[in-house]
């Protein structure tokens, strides 16, 4: 029922089902049966449909009000009882994004870890959808990730860094000789994505439907497993990050990638929740920051 309190406080959060369906990452229709599943447990109703439109019943007015004081309480609870089942030991538990390129987050741990022996630190990899939901579960307490969502006002939303898109292609490809290139350039290449099996359709879907590649999708478990398929001429990776291409000497080209006249970016982040913001989160996002001033 805990989920189910969590999408009806979205939906009235936002107003919107379809919204509320973004923010909590599950279909519309996903969100809309799990409403009504919760009234029916209830045995009451929360919201007054009205064709596209809906208002709070009394009821759901009331229920909305208690629910999310009942929410915070139990999202303490757990982080309490984490806490008892660790001996309370002071453990840091940090998501990465498994595809990223830079070493900024590796300088952070070192710097993290010399200043703070004392604190174990757990690694979390994962594409970006992993590591939102295991923010967003309170499996980790904070997140190196990706912009993909808006950012959402329970979370500090730390921007770290704007980085200009890229792809690596094998120098002995003709494309190796552009300045520049397109994703409609690159249709007829396979596109390699670092993912892991379970999301290597979220990963598709995204590079396909946001960044617009059009080609076959290719999948590998990490970087270096990714730039051997490069070399061997199996298709083109997307860079995230603005990490030099290591151990693979002259045989890997990287090449800026443009969209309607202007390079691609993106935001890579530190994402926590903050009433989960503790000295050791706001110290290792501090040192993570520091790493990408440089």
């Amino acid at each position: 029922m805990i989920r189910q309190m969590k999408y009806f406080q979205s939906i009235v959060r936002n107003n919107s089902f379809s919204e509320a369906a973004e923010e909590c990452h599950i279909s519309q229709s996903a969100i809309s049966q799990q409403l009504q599943a919760l009234e029916r447990e209830l045995g009451f109703q929360l919201l007054e449909r009205k064709n596209r439109k809906f208002s709070l019943t009394p009821a759901g007015e009331h229920f909305y009000q208690k629910s999310i004081i009942l929410v915070a309480d139990y999202e303490q609870l757990c982080r309490e009882t984490a806490k008892i089942a660790r001996d309370d030991k002071a453990v840091l538990r940090v998501g990465y994004l498994r595809s990223y390129n830079g070493g900024e987050f590796h300088q952070a741990l070192e710097e993290f870890a010399r200043k703070y022996p004392e604190v174990t630190v757990q690694i979390e990899h994962g594409n970006h959808e992993e590591l939102y939901h295991l923010l967003i579960s309170g499996q980790i307490d904070i997140a190196f990730n990706d912009q993909r969502r808006k950012f959402f006002d329970a979370y500090v939303n730390l921007i770290l860094e704007t980085t200009h898109s890229s792809i690596e292609i094998s120098s002995a490809s003709p494309l190796a000789a552009l300045s520049k290139i397109t994703p409609q350039e690159l249709k007829n290449i396979p596109c390699i994505l670092v993912t892991s099996p379970s999301q290597q359709e979220t990963e598709r879907e995204y590079y396909h439907n946001a960044v617009g590649f059009q080609g076959e999708f290719i999948f590998a478990e990490n970087l270096e497993a990714a730039r051997l398929l490069v070399i061997g001429g199996k298709g083109f990776l997307p860079i995230e990050g603005n990490g030099q291409i290591m151990n693979f000497g002259t045989s890997i080209t990287r090449i800026p990638l443009f969209q309607n006249g202007k390079q691609i970016t993106r935001n890579y982040c530190a994402f926590w929740k903050k009433d989960n913001s503790g000295y050791y989160v706001e110290e290792f996002a501090d040192i993570l920051k520091s790493k990408f001033e440089k």
